[in-house]
């Protein structure tokens, strides 16, 4: 029964000021669902880049020129990497790790069908291994083939939104577009990864490495050379003997010297992981603020309200209300505030989370609309206890004299 009449009176309380109620649960609401979409943001994004790192394969390996030690080393007076670094890989046969090799040249351009023109993300060049190893599939037509690369055919595949913007609903298979100056057969149409970031990895036209070196870039080095290991178990040892190729290739005998460096997957969605971890951290920590805030601000509304109902205050304990009593009275309007702000800021966060922004889906976290509303019922009940402590001490007679 004294619970009842401690609830219903401090119903009764904070329903007499409904504004200052609504802006005071305002303030919680606002922390709680800021925590709740800032975590889901990190949360996202971490996803979003270990999907894109596992798209790959666990198995792949990129060989990218430069020191591993970085450096000046790494920027000048290097050797680049070459197509006869990536055949000697390929012939290697003292190598069973290596399941098969792509040299890969990038470049820029405009391509063009009809009196359409559009500007791919990248234009890349290669050979057919590449679509195995970075976990290409196709959509429809097919891959150009080991004899396209021999005889420089100009054949291209299509990545989807390539694809997308010059043909519209037309099956671009068999059409040809034009790629600086050069007219190239589209033979197929890769299946749509979707973007995980600022890039777009369905925005790219794939051509025969000969056939892109000769119109684009030149017979020179290329930026990297992609590895497939004979399976997931085997990227250490494939590692090893990439290593031991490239050295030998390069004329480099001091292994710590080697003027290439080597990336598999799953040290980069280590790093990657760790990166976003502490992107979510800091998000959390900036949100947590928002908390905060709105702590302080149920303290000011609550000595606002103690101060106007002292009078009220001094006539229930002049009736013989015990200390406790008025204590818990107002701990109650404290708590009911944080409970109900919270509890409409975990129901926007939910509903504010179904976005998406530069390919990053939020993803909500269970334990963070626990945690956020638990904290904000704390932090009701921590900062509504000097007002309430202070209602509770008044002396009747004092009380009943305030004007």
């Amino acid at each position: 029964m004294i619970l009842w009449q401690t609830l219903r009176f401090a119903v009764g309380g904070l329903a007499a000021n409904k504004v200052r109620s609504a802006l005071t649960m305002l303030g919680v609401l606002i922390g709680v669902a800021s925590v709740i979409l800032l975590l889901a943001v990190g949360n996202g994004s971490s996803q979003a880049v270990k999907d894109s790192i596992t798209s790959l394969g666990t198995n792949s390996l990129t060989v990218s020129a430069g020191s591993a030690a970085g450096g000046a080393r790494a920027t000048s007076s290097v050797k680049k990497l070459t197509v006869a670094d990536a055949k000697a890989l390929a012939s290697d046969g003292d190598s069973s790790a290596i399941k098969s090799v792509a040299p890969v040249v990038t470049t820029s351009g405009t391509a063009l069908y009809g009196d359409i023109s559009y500007s791919p993300g990248s234009i890349v060049g290669t050979y057919p291994a590449y679509f195995e190893t970075s976990n290409q599939k196709v959509a429809h037509g097919e891959y150009f083939t080991d004899d396209d690369v021999l005889g420089s055919r100009k054949v291209a595949v299509l990545g989807a939104t390539t694809a997308k913007q010059l043909f519209d609903a037309e099956d671009p298979v068999g059409k040809k577009i034009v790629l600086g100056g050069t007219p190239f057969t589209v033979v197929g149409v890769l299946q749509a990864k979707g973007g995980s970031g600022f890039t777009d990895p369905d925005d790219v036209v794939i051509a025969p490495l000969p056939t892109v070196q000769n119109a684009f870039t030149g017979f020179g080095p290329v930026n990297q050379i992609l590895v497939q290991a004979s399976s997931a178990d085997t990227t250490t040892a494939a590692q090893s003997e990439i290593t031991r190729v490239l050295l030998g290739t390069h004329a480099i005998t001091d292994p710590t010297k080697a003027d290439f460096r080597i990336t598999n997957q799953a040290s980069l969605l280590t790093a990657r992981e760790s990166t976003t971890k502490t992107f979510t951290v800091l998000l959390g920590a900036v949100a947590a603020i928002s908390l905060l805030v709105g702590g302080i601000g149920i303290t000011n509304i609550m000595l606002v309200t103690v101060t106007e109902r002292t009078r009220e205050i001094g006539i229930r304990k002049a009736l013989g209300a015990p200390r406790a009593v008025i204590l818990g009275q107002f701990l109650t309007e404290s708590t009911l505030l944080s409970v109900i702000g919270a509890g409409l800021g975990v129901a926007a966060g939910i509903a504010g989370s179904h976005f998406s922004i530069v390919g990053i889906k939020p993803v909500v976290i269970p334990e963070s609309v626990l945690g956020a509303f638990g904290i904000a019922v704390a932090i009701g009940l921590f900062f509504g206890s000097y007002p309430a402590n202070r209602a509770a001490s008044l002396r009747p007679i004092d009380a009943l004299r305030h004007e």
